[in-house]
């Protein structure tokens, strides 16, 4: 596998051909670059978002893309460079629910390896109910916990920080929880 169109205007990115293979010291095949030595390591993928309320209602958004397009989902998605899990969190909830919330606790560390992402979900409070669909969401709802489209959830994250925040309402001080062992 070669490829001479890396990114010549990227600082760092290889300017030679690529190809794979395992270098010094590694255990794995990696992206190299030839002439200069630059090894591309492809790692997982963070994921942040949050469990956020208003009042005894819980915030969901019906995506609008894919995977899952038309299922339903906690405010989140992949984290950006230079910014924090919280801060991702945030911008997330916003961009997906025009919602702005107020970071209470970590619900949990989910890791997906199947897919190379590990998600960070964190409890909010919304901090005013008037939430929209964002660019990425079809609409956006509250919803008591009865009420929680079970059936058309997108992903079983959602199942399992729904299901851990259930068991933390009104706590304080406790440890973030992980993936089900079946869960994998």
């Amino acid at each position: 596998m070669s490829d001479s169109s890396a990114s010549p205007g990227r600082p760092g990115a290889p300017r030679g051909p690529v190809n794979l293979r395992i270098p010094a010291g590694e255990d794995r095949e990696r992206l190299v670059c030839d002439d200069c030595g630059f090894i591309n390591y492809v790692n997982p993928k963070i994921v942040v978002g949050s469990v956020a309320l208003w009042e005894d209602r819980i915030l969901l958004c019906r995506r609008a893309i894919e995977p899952r397009d038309g299922w339903w989902t906690l405010p989140a998605g992949y984290m950006e460079e230079r910014e924090t899990t919280i801060e991702g969190a945030r911008r997330e909830a916003w961009e997906e629910a025009r919602a702005r919330i107020e970071i209470d606790a970590l619900i949990g560390v989910y890791n997906i390896p199947r897919i190379s992402q590990v998600q960070m979900i964190y409890r909010a409070r919304l901090l005013s109910p008037d939430v929209s669909a964002g660019p990425e969401s079809r609409e956006v709802g509250l919803f008591e916990w009865d009420d929680i489209p079970w059936d058309h959830i997108a992903f079983p994250s959602v199942h399992w920080a729904l299901g851990h925040w259930q068991e933390t309402r009104g706590m304080t001080g406790f440890a973030p929880f992980g993936e089900p062992p079946e869960g994998l």
